[in-house]
C-alpha cells in the first residue's frame, strides 16, 4: 500500500493543490495530514482519498475545521480526525500520526518501540530517520518550506520517500 504523508498546509489551498496534485500522480491509497491543516478549504481538497487528520499547533479554530473534516467523510473516502494523536494499522503497519509540538508525547511516541512509523509535521523541515526498528518520517512543510514537500511510504515495509514540489 501507498500512503501519502502531508503536513503543515497552514490553510494555502493553492500550495496544497499543488502537492495533492504530486499525491495523484503518486498513486498513493490514503494520506496522513499530520497538523497545522489551517482552513476548511484545504480539508476539501482531500475528497479524493481516505484522508487522516491529527491537530496541529497553528488549528486554532477547530470546531469549523472538525465539522468538515466531518461533512467530507464519504463512505468511498473517509476522513478521520484523531485530535491531537492517532494509532493506525495499515497494511499491517503500526503506524503513530501527531504534529510533534508536544515534544514529550513526540519523543515518547519514538522512544516506545510500538510503532513502525512515526509520523509527525511542526518543525517545517523533511525528514526520514530510523530509531531502532522505527522509521520517523517528517514530510516537510506545504507552507514555508524551502522546498516544500510532500512524502510517500510504502507498506508494510515503511519505505519513506521525500518529494519535492
Amino acid at each position: 500500500m501507498r500512503i501519502g504523508v502531508i503536513s503543515d498546509t497552514h490553510g494555502h489551498a493553492d500550495l496544497t493543490l499543488r502537492a495533492i496534485r504530486m499525491l495523484e500522480s503518486l498513486e498513493v491509497e490514503q494520506v496522513l495530514h499530520c497538523g497545522d491543516i489551517g482552513s476548511e478549504e484545504v480539508i476539501r481538497l482531500f475528497d479524493k482519498w481516505p484522508t487522516h487528520f491529527v491537530w496541529g499547533n497553528c488549528d486554532y479554530d477547530r470546531r469549523p475545521l472538525a465539522a468538515a473534516i466531518e461533512r467530507h467523510s464519504t463512505p468511498d473516502s473517509p476522513k478521520t480526525l484523531h485530535e491531537e494523536f492517532g494509532e493506525l494499522d495499515l497494511a499491517g503497519a503500526r503506524v503513530a500520526l501527531l504534529h510533534s509540538h508536544d515534544r514529550a508525547k513526540f519523543r515518547q511516541t519514538i522512544d516506545s518501540g510500538d510503532y513502525d512509523l512515526v509520523c509527525y509535521g511542526h518543525t517545517h523541515v523533511a525528514a526520514v530517520d530510523r530509531h531502532g526498528e522505527t522509521v520517523v518520517l517528517n514530510p516537510g512543510a506545504v507552507y514555508r518550506a524551502n522546498p516544500h514537500s510532500v512524502a510517500i511510504v510504502e507498506l508494510p515495509a515503511c519505505d519513506a520517500q521525500v518529494i519535492e514540489l
